[in-house]
């Protein structure tokens, strides 16, 4: 099982704000219209994520490959609560809850609060598993939603049943596990291994593929057979 990475490389997503001002969704008038200015997306803080193809390719050959166990066991309550700051993983510990980190790096167009940074009011997601444009606003109806890469059934067949309570924490709330993505093909795509779903935009399946085997092995997961042979096809797509 591959360490916690150390809390410094997930300063990067605090410099926008300072922790202290923490995550509080303040709904008064003041926070509402309190974004004047945009501000620049969050950069991903994980050091070296994703890998690239080389590296990827490389990760990959040295993945255990066994048949998943476990899997009438699996409950999404086995990861924790459904965000939480309270881990090591890339973005913890910042004052701001999951779910703002993945917005404040993944929107365009972002507008946040002046008392409170970490909130994110608007926004626009260029969907990369789609290439849809999708609007966010605060406190209304989104068609975004966060998604595991690397979902977390997929996760606990690969090994994550063995891990203990707060690793299965850290791995819910790692950035580098997490995308912003379009809501009906987050349903789409549910708890399926790469072998049994892909993004349907193709141009995105290169990255898909890294990012996804970038969290197999920084976690010490193990693939199947034809998940295996599927992430190799969409690695053989990459740019050389």
């Amino acid at each position: 099982m591959a360490p916690s990475r150390p809390f410094a490389v997930a300063v990067a997503l605090a410099l926008a704000g300072p922790a202290a001002a923490g995550c509080h969704h303040d709904d008064t008038a003041s926070a509402r219209a309190s974004a004047v200015a945009p501000v620049a997306r969050v950069p991903p803080a994980g050091a070296g994520f994703p890998p690239d193809a080389a590296a990827a390719r490389a990760q990959l050959a040295r993945l255990k490959v066994e048949w998943g166990r476990n899997w009438a066991t699996y409950k999404r309550e086995n990861f924790g609560k459904y965000w939480s700051d309270e881990t090591d993983a890339v973005g913890g510990r910042n004052g701001c809850d999951t779910r703002d980190d993945v917005l404040r790096r993944d929107l365009d167009d972002l507008r946040v609060g002046d008392r409170n940074p970490w909130l994110v009011l608007s926004g626009t997601l260029h969907d990369p598993y789609t290439g849809k444009v999708l609007p966010y606003t605060y406190r209304r109806a989104t068609q975004i939603q966060t998604d595991h890469v690397v979902a977390l059934g997929a996760a606990w067949r690969g090994g994550a049943y063995a891990w203990t309570p707060q690793r299965r924490l850290e791995y819910a709330n790692d950035l580098d596990v997490l995308l912003a993505v379009d809501k009906r093909t987050n349903y789409d795509k549910g708890s399926r291994t790469a072998d049994k779903w892909r993004p349907p935009r193709r141009a995105y399946r290169c990255e898909y593929a890294r990012r996804y085997t970038g969290i197999k092995a920084e976690y010490g997961l193990s693939v199947t057979a034809p998940e295996k042979l599927a992430l190799q096809d969409m690695l053989a797509i990459c740019p050389p």
